[in-house]
């Protein structure tokens, strides 16, 4: 019975091992971006467990000069054990659920002197990666492109003409 324990406590200890290692392998630019997008999810009513980052997809910048840079981040976030409302501090502490789905998340923002810039706008849309489709895919393109950043998209945006 200990072993049995021993082997659930190490395996739980593993996974929170994992999130802490992704998030601390990110450059800075890019925890920024993943905070903010951390900080909405669990910040919604819907949702009731606590979010971490799970794994970093696709990083893209563009160096615009002047300490300036325009960030592209595609990540997966992942529900914790803990309650939504859990502080981040406490958070570090929190095992992944493995029932709940991953969200996927994508974030597109300006950076300036190591800080997200309020224009433009950052943009985010996660949404639960079973839920991911080719048309939410082109919405995401679109909606980084609209915002100023379709030069960091992966897939270029078709343009319509006039």
């Amino acid at each position: 019975m200990a072993v049995l324990l021993w082997i659930v406590l190490l395996s739980a200890g593993v996974a929170l091992s994992k999130a802490q290692e992704s998030f601390s392998k990110l450059p800075d630019i890019y925890k920024k971006g993943v905070e903010l997008a951390l900080h909405e999810i669990n910040a919604h009513h819907s949702i009731k467990n606590h979010y971490l980052l799970f794994r970093s997809i696709h990083q893209a910048e563009i160096e615009a000069g002047f300490d300036v840079k325009y960030i592209y981040h595609n990540f997966y976030l992942k529900a914790t054990e803990c309650k939504r409302g859990t502080e981040n501090a406490d958070a570090t502490t929190c095992a992944f659920r493995n029932d709940r789905p991953l969200v996927d998340c994508v974030i597109c923002y300006k950076i300036s002197a190591g800080e997200i810039n309020d224009k433009p706008k950052p943009y985010l849309n996660c949404m639960y990666r079973r839920s991911l489709s080719k048309e939410s895919k082109r919405e995401r393109e679109i909606g980084c492109f609209r915002a100023g950043f379709g030069h960091l998209t992966p897939t270029p945006v078709a343009s319509t003409g006039s």
